[in-house]
């Protein structure tokens, strides 16, 4: 099972969408989600289907999580191992690939069901939001935000 308290390794993937002034479109996890309900996640994150590539499961997603109809050119820069706990309920313990991309604000229509609020972030501003609130964000995001930083500067 993927998100029970002893999960297996399993692939996923998270990926940071910018507007063309290079701010981050951060999502709020919608609060039926299980898992992290109401925190703030990357632009888009899922599992890949069996024979489904990263970028085709993040094309997938943006569509199925943002609205975004077109597809957006997408870039693997990085990929992480990680576990993280969620109180009794559940973790996760996945090879999660990092992606990015750009995206017009003006075509996303978030899913109510998956999503709760979106909003763009400069990258420092995002670091110091989470330095103060960890607990607001997902493991997830905070991993691949090392990583995006280490690539952006």
């Amino acid at each position: 099972m993927a998100h029970t308290t002893q999960p297996q390794l399993h692939r996923a993937i998270t990926c940071f969408l910018f507007d063309k002034s290079h701010n981050i479109l951060l999502q709020k996890r919608s609060g039926n989600k299980l898992l992290w309900p109401l925190c703030w996640d990357t632009s888009c994150s899922t599992h890949p289907k069996d024979g489904e590539s990263y970028i085709q499961a993040t094309q997938r997603r943006i569509k199925e999580e943002l609205g975004v109809q077109k597809k957006i050119k997408l870039k693997l820069i990085d990929k992480f191992v990680y576990y993280a706990k969620y109180k009794d309920i559940g973790s996760e313990n996945e090879l999660c690939a990092v992606l990015i991309g750009e995206i017009d604000s003006q075509v996303i229509k978030p899913n109510r069901q998956e999503v709760a609020e979106i909003h763009f972030i400069s990258l420092q501003e995002l670091k110091a939001k989470i330095k103060k609130q960890p607990s607001g964000y997902t493991p997830w995001l905070k991993l691949a935000l090392r990583r995006l930083s280490t690539i952006k500067g």
